[in-house]
């Protein structure tokens, strides 16, 4: 099944990495849903947070980095390759150990992309960065 960013995809533009959620991310909405079950406060955090997880996607394509949000309105936020001008990865103790972390991307002047918590964020910054420098840069028109 396609994602909402594979479908919007630019003419000739390729898919190259889609980021994950970590699968303690996944482990959390269980939980909750166990433990709180009995209280409608816990099926209602299952189910937003399973909305949540099945709504965002994050991906590298061969011209952009992709961060996309929502499930009845879609925030998309998008930056250029060529204008990646750095990124930060932020993990702790758990997140070294078990392979999470956030992930921000900054691009020129005020543009960044903050990602949720995410699987593996220093592949998805890799992956980022291989397609930059493997992708020919545009020279002026």
């Amino acid at each position: 099944m396609a994602g909402y960013i594979e479908k919007r995809l630019y003419e000739g533009e390729t898919l190259r990495y889609q980021g994950q959620f970590h699968w303690l991310s996944h482990f959390r909405a269980w939980l909750a849903l166990i433990v709180l079950g009995i209280v409608i406060f816990g099926i209602v955090f299952f189910i937003a947070e399973q909305i949540r997880l099945r709504t965002t996607e994050f991906a590298v394509t061969d011209r952009r980095v992709v961060l996309k949000k929502g499930l009845f309105s879609a925030d998309v936020q998008e930056i250029t390759l060529d204008s990646i001008e750095g990124s930060s990865i932020r993990q702790g103790v758990f997140g070294r150990i078990f392979g999470f972390g956030h992930l921000s991307i900054n691009g020129r002047g005020e543009t960044h992309i903050v990602f949720p918590v995410m699987a593996n964020p220093a592949t998805f910054r890799a992956h980022a960065e291989r397609t930059k420098q493997s992708t020919p840069s545009e020279g002026p028109v």
